[in-house]
Order: C-alpha cells, then sequence, then structure tokens
C-alpha cells in the first residue's frame, strides 16, 4: 500500500506529463500555423502617391487599382535529390506562408517567376504528374485570384537541356505560352522567357525571339496610336501597324526568371541581399543573369516601366540605363534563405508602388522549439531531483536515470 507522499510524487509526475504534453502540443501549434499570422500581419498594400486628383507624376490617371502578390524560386524538390523529410519541412512552410498570405491580404493575382520545381529540367512523366499534384495542393486559390507562373531554367532545363516537350508540358501544367502579354485592368504584363534569350539560333530560341518581336510591334502601335500622343488622327492606322493587336497604351511591367545583366550583386542592400562574401562574386551571362546583348534588346524593344526577376534566391534593386528599375525577388523557401519574402504590388495604368513581406524566419522556428525542449528537459530534471530519494517505485526515476546518472536508493 503506497504511503501518501509516495502517491502525492506519482500525482506530481502526472500533472509533469499532462503539462509537458500540452505545451509540446502548443509549441508545435505556433510553429506550424499560428507563427505565420502574426508574422504577415505586418505586412499591408502599399499605397499610390497621387499629385493632383487621381494623376501620378506622369500625368496618367491612377484609374482602378490592381493588387499583385509577386513571389519566386519555389524549388518543390524531386524524387531524386529530395529527401522526405526536407520535402515535408519545406513545403509546409511554403504553404502555409502562401495560404495565410492569401487569407489576409487577398490579392488579385499571384505571380510566380519561375523555378517552380527543382527537378523539372529531368522529371520522369510519373515524378512529374506527382510534383504538378503537390504544387497545385500548396498554392490552391479561390477564383478570386489568379495564378500566373512564370518558366525558370529548374523547370525545363537550362539552355543547354531544354527542349520542345518540356517546355510544352510546362505550358499545358500551367495553360499558357510562356512568352505573352498579360493584360489586366489596362496594365500590360510582358511574361518572359527568359531561358531562351541566348540568341544562338536554338529552335526555341528563335521562336521566342520571334514572339518578342511581335509583342514589340502590338504594344509599339498601340503606344503611337493613343491619343494625345500621337499625331496621327485615332481613326488611322499608323504606317507599319496594319494588323497589330491593341493594348492598353501603356508601357509594361516585365516579368522573368533571369534578371537581366549587372556585373554583380555588389550594390545590393537590404536585409534579404544576398550574403557580404557573395556579393562581389561576378555573375556568369547566360547562367546566372542575361547577356547584355538579350537585355539590352528587351529593354529597347519594350522600355518597361518596372522589371521584376528571380533566379539568384536573394534581393536586390538595379536602374538600368538610368531609366528602368528591376527588382530580383528572393526565394519563397526556406532551403534557399532563411528570411524568404514576397513582393506587395499595388498598380495602375499609370503608376506602380511596392513592399516587401517577409515569412517567418526559420531560424527563430528552430529556436523556439529548441527553447521549448531545454525547458522541458530542465523541469524533468527539477522534478526528478526534487524526489530523488522516494525510491525506484515511481515510473519518472526511470527517466531521470537516464538524464543524470542518478543512483536512486
Amino acid at each position: 500500500m503506497p504511503n501518501n507522499k509516495v502517491i502525492s510524487i506519482r500525482l506530481s509526475t502526472g500533472w509533469l506529463a499532462v503539462v509537458s504534453l500540452l505545451g509540446l502540443v502548443s509549441v508545435f501549434f505556433f510553429c506550424e500555423y499560428l507563427i505565420y499570422y502574426p508574422v504577415i500581419l505586418r505586412c499591408a498594400w502599399p499605397k499610390l502617391s497621387a499629385v493632383r486628383g487621381g494623376e501620378v507624376a506622369d500625368g496618367r490617371s491612377t484609374g482602378s487599382t490592381l493588387r499583385a502578390m509577386v513571389l519566386s524560386d519555389t524549388h518543390l524538390l524531386g524524387a531524386v535529390g529530395g529527401h522526405w523529410f526536407d520535402k515535408l519541412r519545406r513545403e509546409w512552410q511554403m504553404e502555409r506562408g502562401f495560404q495565410t498570405a492569401l487569407w489576409l491580404l487577398r490579392p488579385e493575382i499571384v505571380f510566380i517567376l519561375g523555378d517552380i520545381f527543382d527537378e523539372g529540367k529531368w522529371s520522369t512523366p510519373t515524378n512529374w504528374e506527382d510534383d504538378v499534384r503537390r504544387f497545385h495542393r500548396m498554392f490552391r486559390h479561390s477564383t478570386d485570384t489568379e495564378l500566373v507562373v512564370l518558366v525558370g531554367n529548374h523547370d525545363i532545363g537550362f539552355h543547354y537541356e531544354m527542349d520542345w516537350s518540356k517546355l510544352q508540358r510546362f505550358e499545358k501544367v500551367f495553360n499558357s505560352t510562356s512568352t505573352r502579354i498579360l493584360t489586366k485592368k489596362g496594365i500590360n504584363f510582358l511574361l518572359v522567357n527568359s531561358v531562351a534569350l541566348h540568341g544562338d539560333g536554338c529552335p526555341i530560341c528563335q521562336s521566342v525571339e520571334k514572339e518578342l518581336v511581335k509583342l514589340s510591334r502590338d504594344l509599339s502601335c498601340s503606344l503611337q496610336n493613343s491619343p494625345p500622343s500621337s499625331s496621327i488622327g485615332s481613326d488611322s492606322a499608323v504606317e507599319g501597324c496594319e494588323g497589330a493587336e491593341s493594348l492598353p497604351p501603356t508601357p509594361p511591367i516585365m516579368l522573368q526568371h533571369y534578371p537581366l545583366y549587372r556585373v554583380s550583386d555588389a550594390s545590393c542592400t537590404g536585409e534579404d541581399a544576398a550574403p557580404p562574401e557573395e556579393r562581389h562574386l561576378l555573375f556568369r551571362e547566360k547562367y546566372d543573369v542575361l547577356s547584355k546583348e538579350a537585355s539590352q534588346k528587351l529593354l529597347q524593344w519594350f522600355k518597361p516601366r518596372l522589371i521584376l526577376s528571380g533566379h539568384t534566391h536573394s534581393g536586390c534593386e538595379v536602374l538600368h540605363d538610368n531609366s528602368y528599375p528591376e527588382i530580383s525577388v528572393p526565394s519563397f523557401n526556406w532551403r534557399n534563405r532563411n528570411n524568404p519574402s514576397f513582393i506587395l504590388a499595388t498598380l495602375s495604368e499609370g503608376s506602380h508602388s511596392l513592399s516587401k513581406c517577409f515569412l517567418p524566419e526559420e531560424s527563430t522556428v528552430i529556436a523556439v522549439y529548441s527553447s521549448a525542449g531545454a525547458l522541458l528537459l530542465l523541469a524533468v530534471m527539477a522534478h526528478c531531483l526534487c524526489f530523488k530519494s522516494v525510491g525506484p517505485l515511481l515510473p519518472c526515476l526511470s527517466l531521470c536515470a537516464l538524464i543524470g546518472k542518478h543512483k536512486y536508493l
């Protein structure tokens, strides 16, 4: 018949077990679900800065605005190089980050700037279907939000690896061509297959460049035909523009996977820039960034008012030719950086305003788990030390013996 002291210790041990279990469940719920809400709640849609009565600095009416969310380089792991726990951990992080952002911020359109998959360049049909299924589960969205996906080198391979079958497989899944102009609320988005801009005459490169030339003509003709900038009557066709597609007469926002040419990230700053030891590493043309030639062609053909790119996994702001701003969007995946982020863009026909929204840092989540584990360990040790003289009847003493190598008499 156990005495009252033993019964009291057993009750104390039971309460410790219950409290520890509740604490572990609470920490798990916070780290895997709840933490995304207070972090993303700090983000807000940027406001367009109007100069006078509904107009922005260039004189165009702000009109209706469009709320766009831009992320990049999700890199869903494949069957070859992806460990199951790595997949589970990082894909859950991206799913919770994306779904929480959708619920809290309600974007009208979401752009993902390529490298959706990590192994699309060599996936078998079966593995590809599995990767696509996981992508649609993670990045599910309501009909109120449009999802637009661009192609990256990991989706179809680098230039020397890509072929028509990989490109068409990607385009079929996402129901769009890889190079086109998408128009929303009078805003032109130029979507570019930057993997095919090597300029070496490959069949896909020729096809993409031909389409870009056509789109440039369509946009140029639309700009020339727009009153009051054109001296030609609005009912007259601009010379050489017969058969051109009519587009809103505004410079486009250009989106692509590869950044335009820059020497390095040496001028990049901010908490999401490349690490200091990497910023001065020289970029390789046609691998890290587009070539000088391809970059100049795009700028001359389209004169974009904003360029959004990915690929480097780090943030950067660059001004090309003192006229064309480019934002490199960091990776959305904890596997590529500790502090993933995405862009919030408020857009109109004549203006744009951007802000950056960060996800929880992986190091923060690890620190919370580590702290909780240390507190639990201390609580168990303290409990065992308090009652170590009672005897070997208590279940917790075996655990205490493992922890502290104590001998109980």
